[in-house]
């Protein structure tokens, strides 16, 4: 885990097109699972190993200047509040504006590094221009191109300096749970009905949570950390917003968690928004349960428990084998379920295969129903073995790699479930040449 990095600069100076190429070696690899939908606003990347998240902060930036300056305010205090480190963008054609300015007052209240990084510097004499923004404020401006990629080493050379590194763990090693969701998905009623206190203010309007709070949990023989992701600070008039907004928060959450309770509400469904969370869940290997809350609102004639589960199963494809839990955070009904369930899936998260047995299973299984043959090609595959990571990936060894295709994969790894509980916990399979 490298820390997260946030673009931020007024609108057009090339924070999209920057991020795009951040990301886009990676984009290929990370999404390789069919039907996901892509955030545009988050991915990752990595330089010399490094590995880092980057959002890019230019959420919706539309209308006036009044609604533009709220906006770039917003913009700011998010990556204040949840980026490691800050890409502060500005365009070298334009010279510094009024609103390059802005953004570098509200900048200076925040104690993280900060990289100005001159965009468009594609020749000479725009590079040039670079003199003028040291009225920023800045010791270092980087000039870069995000079109041609040049300048970008040094850049992110000495951007990974700052990141926190990996095994920066925090000291005890209990499973960290987060809960997340949409807003007002009922995530701070869940919490106090555990904790058994209302330490969170809890109101109708979405977004009422304040802070980020670690708490250690110990009772009925269970001991974790709790993630609560933060709502959102203001309620604001634009929807998108409010959903750009908190799942920006619930990626920092996701990022630092072991298994992400995912909140559904019941009345509302299993929407687009509560889909993204899940594959955001899914993309960095968490531990996954969903809980459906406020079940008790739920006229029970017309849905059973079954059905709702079916028409889940069916929106989080391929990917089912996930457990669901019917809760009501209010009612505290199976709220010590839904724990328990948390548990288990922590402990599958490290099920280890010796590698005789999963070869033992797998290769009568694969010998029987070998890979289908391409261009007259047929696969072989000799050996699998457990790879030693934190969540469960499998390598395969064989003489086409490149020939194994997604039916497949998921054809293994369904073999894989069957024979051992991997409930809730995404499954990496690579294959290559022995």
């Amino acid at each position: 885990m490298g820390g997260i990095v946030a673009i931020v600069g007024r609108p057009n100076v090339g924070k999209s097109t920057f991020f795009n190429r951040l990301i886009k070696k990676r984009e290929a690899i990370v999404d390789a699972i069919s039907g996901v939908t892509r955030d545009r606003h988050y991915g990752k990347s990595d330089w010399n190993g490094v590995e880092f998240t980057l959002i890019d902060t230019g959420g919706y930036v539309e209308g006036s200047d009044d609604i533009f300056q709220k906006e770039i305010d917003k913009q700011v205090n998010l990556a204040i509040e949840e980026a490691d480190a800050i890409l502060f963008m500005v365009d070298l054609e334009d010279g510094i504006t009024g609103m390059d300015e802005t953004i570098a007052q509200l900048l200076r209240r925040s104690h993280k590094p900060i990289f100005l990084t001159a965009n468009k510097g594609d020749n000479a004499k725009r590079q040039q221009n670079t003199i003028e923004f040291y009225a920023l404020g800045y010791e270092n401006i980087y000039s870069v191109s995000a079109i041609n990629g040049s300048g970008t080493g040094e850049l992110l050379d000495e951007l990974v300096k700052v990141l926190p590194q990996d095994g920066e763990k925090p000291e005890d090693e209990l499973p960290r749970f987060a809960v997340v969701g949409r807003p007002n998905a009922g995530k701070s009623s869940f919490i106090n009905a555990l904790i058994g206190e209302d330490r969170y203010i809890v109101t109708d309007i979405a977004g009422t949570t304040r802070d980020s709070i670690d708490t250690k949990y110990n009772r009925f023989g269970f001991e974790f950390n709790l993630v609560d992701t933060a709502g959102i600070r203001k309620k604001s008039k634009v929807k998108e917003d409010i959903e750009f907004y908190s799942v920006m928060r619930s990626v920092r959450a996701i990022e630092y968690c072991d298994v992400c309770l995912l909140l559904v509400d019941a009345t509302r469904g299993f929407d687009g928004q509560v889909q993204n969370i899940f594959w955001l869940a899914h993309r960095n290997n968490k531990g996954v349960i969903i809980l459906v809350n406020k079940w008790d609102l739920v006229e029970k004639e017309t849905l059973s428990t079954k059905i709702f589960e079916e028409q889940i199963r069916e929106k989080i494809a391929p990917f089912t084998d996930v457990p669901i839990v019917f809760i009501s955070a209010s009612n505290k009904q199976r709220i010590f379920k839904a724990i328990e369930t948390a548990v288990t899936v922590f402990k599958n998260r490290s099920n280890r295969i010796p590698t005789r047995k999963l070869n033992d299973i797998l290769l009568p299984i694969i010998e029987a129903q070998p890979p289908p043959s391409l261009k007259g090609k047929y696969v072989k595959i000799k050996f699998c073995t457990q790879l030693p990571t934190p969540h469960p990936q499998f390598a395969f060894f064989c003489n086409l790699p490149q020939y194994v295709k997604d039916p497949y994969k998921r054809f293994l790894e369904k073999k894989i479930r069957e024979q051992y509980d991997y409930n809730g916990v995404p499954i990496q399979l690579f294959f290559r040449k022995k």
